[in-house]
């Protein structure tokens, strides 16, 4: 079987985990990441990115680097802490389907064990 077309060409998912305050991993909401989310859907509709759809996430489990966004289908991850980070995610990678290498998170980027 073949798998069907992709129905968003772009789904980026915003970390919008709250945890309590003071927790130790911290949360991408207390860094901002809910406003830094409604930012970046107003702006990918007001650039008239087609096939993009930008969604609140839960946790995505690499709180220690909030606030953060993943984009499938690549499966690429971001840092993103301010308007200008979003603003250069959509047009480097959404746009022009670059990536933004500053603000990438790698395999390496991976939080502390448990304990």
């Amino acid at each position: 079987m073949v798998d069907p077309p992709l129905y968003f060409q772009a789904h980026v998912f915003v970390c919008c985990n709250r945890r309590p305050d003071g927790h130790k991993r911290g949360s991408c909401a207390a860094r901002g990441s809910e406003s830094l989310r409604d930012y970046m859907k107003a702006r990918a509709k007001e650039l008239g990115l087609a096939g993009v759809r930008v969604n609140m996430a839960g946790c995505l489990d690499r709180c220690e680097f909030g606030p953060t966004m993943v984009i499938y289908p690549e499966g690429i991850w971001y840092k993103i802490e301010t308007k200008s980070d979003i603003d250069e995610v959509l047009e480097t990678h959404l746009r022009q389907k670059g990536r933004v290498a500053r603000l990438i998170l790698t395999e390496h980027d991976v939080p502390p064990a448990k304990a």
